[in-house]
C-alpha cells in the first residue's frame, strides 16, 4: 500500500490522530496515547480532522513557555491555525478569545471589570443561595434525580444571566445552542445556524439595552456601542461568547467533579466532613488540575520560528497544547494521576496561562467553592443512582464532562 505524505514529506500514517481515545473505564485520565506521548518527549506531530499535523506540545513547562510568547497567536483566521473543526466565516466574530493584541486587549479590557476577585466576591452570598435553593428543590423532588438538570447546570447559568443581564427564563434557548456551538462533531453548518441564532439572540437583547440599560454587563457594552468604543455586532459576539463560557464550563466541571468525587470515596469523606474554606478550596484546584475539563488543547499557530524542547516550530505551523496532559506532567505534581485534593494544585494550567488566560476564572472559583463546599454536606448519602458505564460521557464536545448523572440518597 502507498503511503500518504502530508506536505510536510511525512509519513502521515504514522501521525497519531488527535483528538484522541479515551481508554474504556478510565474516563477522568487522559487517553493513553496522549500520556505515552508525553512520556516519549516534549513535541510531536498529531493529525488533524482535515489531514494538517501541527505540533502538539505535551509538558506543562513548554506549554507555559509558548502560551506566554508574543510570537504564538490564538488568531483562528491565520493559516497554519489547527482549527478542532471547519472554520465558519465568521468564526473571529465570536470576540476576543480569538484573536491577538492589541485588538484582543482592547476588547477584553471592556468585560474585565465585572470579573475581578473583589467583584466577584461581593456575589459569593447570591451563589450560596442560588445553590441552596436548588438543592432544596432537589431533596423535595422525586428520586432518582439527574444533577445536570436539577443543579449543575441552572446554576452557572443563573449566576451568568444575572451577570451579564440576560433572562433566565430564555435559559433552554441558549443551552440548546450552546451545546450544538462546542460539539465537535456538529456539521459547519449546523454549528454556524446555532451560532447565528445566539448572536441575533444576544443582538436583540443589546438593542433593548441601548434603549433601556440596566446595572449589568451587557447594559455597560451597550454605553460602549454608544460612545462609539464598540459596534454592536462585537458587542453582540462578546456577549454570545460569555454567555456561552458562563454556564457551560462550569456546569460541566461541577457534574465532572462530583463525578469523580463519588467514585473517590475517601476524597469526597475528606470535603465533606469539613469546614475549612481553605481546603475546599484546595479541593477545587485539585479537581480543576485532574479532570481538566477542556480537553481539546489550547490551539495556537507561530508567527515567527520559535525554538524549544529541542526543536524549531517553523512560523506558519500549528500547535496544540494539550493542557489536560500538563496537568498530569509529573515533572510538576508527584503521583499525578491520582487525586488527592489536599494537594497543593494551584499551579494547574486548566483556566490556561498567558494573556489569553481565562477572563472568568474567579468567578468558576466562587461557584465552585460554593457547590463543592455545600452540595455533599448537605446531601451526605448522595450516590450514583447507575454503575459508571452507563453513564453518557460527551466525549464528542470541546467541552468534557457528562450529560446526565442520575443520582440519588
Amino acid at each position: 500500500m502507498t503511503s500518504t505524505l502530508n506536505p510536510t514529506g511525512e509519513n502521515s500514517s504514522e501521525i497519531p490522530e488527535y483528538p484522541m481515545t479515551r481508554a474504556a473505564g478510565c474516563p477522568f485520565d487522559p487517553p493513553p496515547t496522549l500520556q505515552a506521548q508525553q512520556e516519549e518527549g516534549p513535541l510531536a506531530k498529531v493529525r488533524l480532522w482535515d489531514g494538517s499535523t501541527p505540533w502538539l506540545v505535551t509538558r506543562y513547562a513548554d506549554q507555559r513557555a509558548l502560551l506566554s510568547d508574543p510570537r504564538v497567536s490564538a488568531d483562528i483566521t491565520r493559516p497554519g491555525y489547527p482549527s478542532p473543526a471547519p472554520i465558519r466565516p465568521d468564526a473571529s466574530s465570536i470576540g476576543f478569545i480569538l484573536m491577538d493584541d492589541p485588538e484582543h486587549a482592547r476588547l477584553r479590557r471592556m468585560v474585565t471589570a465585572p470579573f475581578t476577585i473583589k467583584r466577584v466576591e461581593a456575589l459569593r452570598l447570591a451563589v450560596q443561595k442560588i445553590a441552596d435553593d436548588l438543592i432544596d428543590a432537589v431533596l423535595a423532588g422525586p428520586k432518582p434525580v439527574d444533577l445536570v438538570e436539577a443543579f449543575a447546570l441552572p446554576l452557572p447559568s443563573l449566576v451568568i444571566c444575572e451577570l451579564l443581564g440576560v433572562p433566565y427564563s430564555d435559559h433552554d434557548f441558549f443551552q440548546d445552542n450552546s451545546k450544538i456551538v462546542i460539539r465537535r462533531d456538529a456539521l459547519p453548518e449546523q454549528r454556524s445556524a446555532a451560532f447565528g441564532r445566539l448572536t441575533g439572540y444576544l443582538d436583540d437583547l443589546m438593542g433593548e439595552k441601548l434603549s433601556n440599560p440596566g446595572d449589568d454587563l451587557l447594559s455597560g457594552l451597550a454605553e460602549r456601542v454608544k460612545a462609539g468604543e464598540l459596534s454592536r455586532e462585537e458587542a453582540a459576539g462578546m456577549g454570545v461568547l460569555l454567555l456561552i463560557a458562563g454556564h457551560e464550563t462550569t456546569a460541566n466541571m461541577i457534574a465532572l467533579g462530583t463525578l469523580a468525587l463519588l467514585e473517590h470515596p475517601d476524597q469526597l469523606a475528606v470535603l465533606r466532613e469539613t469546614d475549612d474554606p481553605k481546603l475546599v478550596a484546595g479541593a477545587v484546584e485539585e479537581l480543576l488540575r485532574y479532570l481538566h475539563i477542556t480537553h481539546n488543547g489550547r490551539r495556537r499557530v507561530a508567527l515567527e520560528d520559535i525554538e524549544i524542547a529541542g526543536e524549531v516550530i517553523r512560523a506558519g505551523e500549528g500547535m496544540i497544547l494539550a493542557n489536560d496532559i500538563g496537568n498530569r506532567d509529573p515533572e510538576v505534581f508527584a503521583d499525578p494521576n491520582r487525586l488527592d485534593i489536599q494537594r497543593d494544585a494551584r499551579r494547574h494550567v486548566a483556566f490556561g496561562f498567558g494573556v489569553h488566560q481565562c477572563l472568568g476564572q474567579p468567578l468558576a472559583r466562587v461557584e465552585l467553592q460554593v457547590v463543592y463546599g455545600t452540595l455533599y454536606r448537605r446531601i451526605p448519602t448522595l450516590r450514583l443512582a447507575a454503575d459508571l458505564a452507563q453513564i453518557p460521557f460527551k466525549h464528542d464536545g470541546s467541552v468534557y464532562g457528562v450529560y446526565e448523572l442520575p443520582v440519588t440518597w
